[in-house]
């Protein structure tokens, strides 16, 4: 055989699970068929198949029987929880989608996946062939040798000799040595305890061997080490002869059996329908013979890309824009923060395939001569600022706000493709352009990688030869332009509603406030940065003494052996790598020890530190002395507005350090910070949608709602209910909004579940109309496919018909809070549209700078702190009609905080 030919062996039943967990959106068809570990499967394979071309390829199965490991240790992986109901649910596809890749497939009763690839493996390098190992479990670095490696697809990460050797300390042969001593908690296999990695390396590396560690015992100086070692000598055995994989099993296969065939396109299709994988549908049509990693438009457009460097034939352009009425476009920059960036070329689009790009400011040694970048953007000022030739594109915002920044104001945005994609499937995580011309399209766009580079030797645009950028931004511009043609009839009805006089008009709103952003107190900043680091060195040492010694407590892995090994707190959740030490973990153990609380407190104060006090003034643009955030329309399925770089929405208002943050968020001389909150929007909007009598009489009573709920719950008079009770009647309120089941409230509140189901009972019987709601929420949607919000924003849940419980209650709780927080997504928005304009209409100096969620914070001239209240209170609660009032508080101040 060819020296050079290559055999790959799948490690199947690990990228299942692999897959699943990697892809935690809630893919799912129409029927209610999960379908994420399926989609992740099917990349796996595509990406093993077309970067890779294997000669010979196999995927390996583990089976359903008990193993030769079982009979000589029966709790061998017995820690193994049983697989989730809707990964469950896509267990029958894997073989048969692999059958129609016309892939072997290996599969033995009694032995496991690791075996059949060992003994595969050996064959194969016997025979002459190189092997990959396709997997990235530790368990099979036993087997890389000169004619053997590993690839883990999931990281992009080849595994050979050397880096076996950093992980375990020693050679490949040597792994199930340390195996064996350490054990592997993931498989329930024992070792020595107390002996981890580290350890169990350095044995092995001086040592050799467990035989040898064993005859030399009595060199080993540490107590407990040596202790541990004489007590566990008969499991450190048994741990090595069950991590070591036979790569001798008696398997009737010949290697010729492994000749990698061409897929089955038609079974393939057939799945590909079924599973409804739109991108990976049209890859197969549109590319069953073309070359994988080619960058291509779709066989039914011919591209047609050209570079504007001649005057004629930029005039040519201006009066191509003006006949044409409508076209897509695409700036160009020096950064991707807009507030920062200036224009270095621009791109147009309008008509399918077709496209050009300008280059104006491209600065690398031996750039050709290009249009001066004054001349251009004066040519197309009148362009840009006219209403009446409309423009549409990709993520506009950025754009508006570069052209602002060269002295343009945009006018005549008719379509964002990014923002119809949000309306047509919010859920979807894919709204950038490269994922929409593929889904949509079937096109591997130029991604900016490819073109500049990445880390440190990454170029910036300007930097980049025209040719290369010619390509790339007249290929966005053409991709606008044909996601436009196609999203365009889609959006129809109240979506089309929602696009033209919510997300559209919004983006001027938030341009505006990202231009204006805020200014900081460094010196406050720095002051509380000292006073932080010191409380958490005070921390350190009070979590040390807590411990009885001194560790990394950044270290999950360490922190994992205090509270596990030394402290034998009860193991909550368990990862691959070890014990779980996450915050939920912590939370759940926060009243058996006091070490988890401090943990949690020490995590919160470093996390704020490193988040916003310490990093804060890092953000300061200096042409501005001020922080500029992005605001994000297309994050959260909701409808919400996010924010980022820096993200400002999560600076807790009700802890004291909360509260120094936002005093360093200040206003300038002569100016105020006004902030203006809806007050418990979530809740009034419940009562205007459920129309419960009771909730409705509260509100328009002005009682205290939590207070009357506590009063009705636990028999108290209203004008003197128990804070503690108000707390918890406040936890059920906002809970039930939530979908919030007896088990997650009573974790919340720290009481018995029994007790939490009776509150919630007694909130049903106290507002009656909220459960028939909540039911006919659930069963609306159910029918439809999709929630409702006042403004008619849909959110898609397919899973409520799924066949995985765990998926169908986790979509019914979406479903009875999308309306409620979704709407108050959606109201907001409408008011600060509502304030924008009025703010242009009045020419007034102030501006609306920060917006946290169910909050808006202005900045505002003295003269004008009067007039601002009173329009911010109008337009606010005015921006719905409901059955209830609106309320709104304001408060002002020279900072944030004194506002509150």
């Amino acid at each position: 055989m060819n020296q050079k030919q290559k055999l790959y062996l799948i490690d199947g039943s690990s990228y299942i699970f692999r897959a699943y967990f990697g892809i935690r959106q809630n893919l799912s068809t129409s029927n209610g068929l999960p379908t994420n570990a399926l989609y992740g499967y099917v990349n796996m394979l595509n990406r093993v198949i077309q970067q890779e071309q294997p000669d010979y390829l196999a995927v390996a199965f583990d089976s359903k029987e008990k193993t030769f490991r079982h009979d000589i240790f029966p709790d061998y992986k017995s820690n193994r929880d049983t697989p989730p109901e809707d990964l469950q649910a896509q267990f029958p596809y894997f073989q048969p989608l692999t059958d129609a890749y016309n892939i072997a497939t290996l599969k033995q009763p009694g032995f496991e996946a690791d075996d059949l690839i060992g003994t595969i493996a050996r064959r194969g390098s016997e025979a002459g062939l190189d092997v990959v190992i396709v997997s990235g479990d530790k368990d099979m670095m036993q087997l890389v040798n000169d004619q053997v490696c590993m690839l883990d697809t999931m990281k992009g990460k080849w595994i050979r000799s050397p880096e076996v050797e950093e992980k375990f300390q020693v050679s490949p042969d040597k792994v199930i040595e340390v195996m064996g001593l350490m054990g592997d908690s993931s498989d329930h296999i024992p070792g020595v305890k107390g002996v981890g990695p580290k350890t169990a390396g350095e044995l092995i590396l001086k040592y050799g061997s467990i035989e040898n560690v064993y005859e030399n015992i009595e060199e080993i100086t540490k107590k407990k080490l040596k202790e541990n070692l004489e007590r566990d000598k008969d499991l450190a055995f048994l741990s090595r002869k069950l991590v070591t994989i036979d790569s001798d099993m008696p398997l009737e296969l010949e290697l010729d059996q492994l000749k990698r065939q061409p897929p089955d396109a038609e079974s393939l299709k057939k799945f590909f329908t079924e599973f409804e994988f739109k991108s990976l549908l049209s890859e197969l049509d549109s590319s069953n013979d073309a070359e994988a990693s080619t960058k291509k438009t779709s066989p039914s457009v011919e591209r047609h890309y050209r570079t504007i460097l001649d005057k004629n034939d930029f005039l040519n352009l201006l009066e191509e824009l003006k006949a044409a009425k409508q076209f897509a476009f695409d700036l160009e920059t020096t950064s991707k923060h807009p507030v920062q960036a200036s224009a270095v070329g621009i791109s147009f689009s309008f008509k399918d395939g077709h496209a050009c790009y300008i280059p104006m400011d491209h600065r690398y040694l031996g750039a050709p001569e290009q249009l001066d970048k004054n001349w251009v953007l004066n040519a197309l000022k009148p362009i840009f600022e006219d209403d009446k030739l409309e423009k549409t594109g990709q993520n506009l915002k950025y754009d508006l706000i570069v052209l602002r920044n060269e002295g343009i104001r945009l006018k005549g945005i008719v379509f964002d493709t990014m923002l119809a994609h949000y309306i047509l499937d919010p859920a979807s995580r894919g709204h950038g352009l490269d994922d929409l011309a593929e889904k949509y399209l079937g096109v591997k766009t130029i991604t900016y990688k490819e073109i500049a580079g990445t880390g440190k030797k990454q170029l910036s645009f300007d930097e980049i030869e025209i040719e290369r950028a010619s390509e790339y931004a007249s290929e966005d511009s053409d991709i606008s332009w044909r996601l436009y043609k196609i999203f365009d009839p889609k959006v129809e009805n109240e979506d089309r509603k929602l696009l033209m006089e919510m997300e559209i008009p919004l983006i001027d709103v938030l341009a505006d406030m990202e231009t204006a952003g805020i200014l900081i107190d460094t010196a406050h900043l720095e002051r509380l940065s000292l006073e932080i680091e010191k409380s958490l060195k005070e921390f350190e040492a009070k979590i040390h003494a807590e411990a009885g010694e001194v560790f990394n407590i950044n270290s999950p892995k360490q922190l994992g052996v205090i509270l596990f090994d030394k402290l034998d707190l009860p193991v909550v959740k368990k990862t691959k790598s070890g014990y779980s030490t996450d915050v939920s973990v912590l939370e759940e153990l926060a009243d058996k020890h006091p070490l988890p609380k401090m943990l949690l407190e020490y995590r919160q104060l470093s996390k704020l530190n490193s988040t916003y006090v310490s990093s804060l003034p890092q953000d300061i643009y200096s042409k501005t002395g001020r922080i500029h955030t992005s605001y994000n329309q297309t994050v959260a399925a909701t409808g919400r507005l996010s924010s980022s770089d820096p993200n400002l929405q999560n600076i807790p208002i009700r802890t004291e350090l909360g509260r120094e943050i936002r005093k360093a968020f200040i206003a300038p001389q002569g100016s105020l910070l006004l902030a203006a909150d809806y007050s418990q929007i979530e809740l009034r909007l419940l009562a205007h949608l459920s129309g419960d009598p009771a909730l409705r009489s509260a509100f328009e009573n002005g009682e205290d709602i939590h207070a009357r709920t506590a009063a009705e719950i636990f028999g108290q008079k209203l004008d003197s209910v128990d804070p503690e009770y108000r707390r918890m009647a406040k936890a059920v309120n906002f809970g039930i909004v939530y979908g919030l089941s007896p088990f997650g409230l009573s974790r919340q509140l720290k009481i018995p579940q029994k007790e939490t189901k009776a509150f919630i009972d007694q909130y049903f019987s106290l507002y009656k109309n909220v459960k028939s709601f909540m039911e006919e929420t659930i069963e609306k949607a159910r029918e439809r496919g999709y929630t409702l919000t006042l403004f008619n924003r849909k959110r898609y849940l397919p899973d409520l018909n799924s066949a995985s419980r765990q998926a169908r209650q986790s979509a019914e709780r979406v479903a009875i809070n999308s309306p409620v927080q979704g709407g108050s997504a959606d109201l907001i928005k409408v008011a600060m549209i509502r304030l924008n304009e009025s703010f242009r209409e009045l020419s007034m100096k102030s501006k609306m700078i920060l917006q946290v969620h169910d909050e808006l914070v202005f900045e505002c001239p003295e003269e004008e702190l009067d007039e601002l209240k009173k329009l911010v209170k109008e337009k606010m609660e005015t921006a719905a009609e409901l059955s209830v009032p609106l309320v709104v508080d304001v408060g002002y101040g020279k900072n944030w905080n004194e506002a509150h």
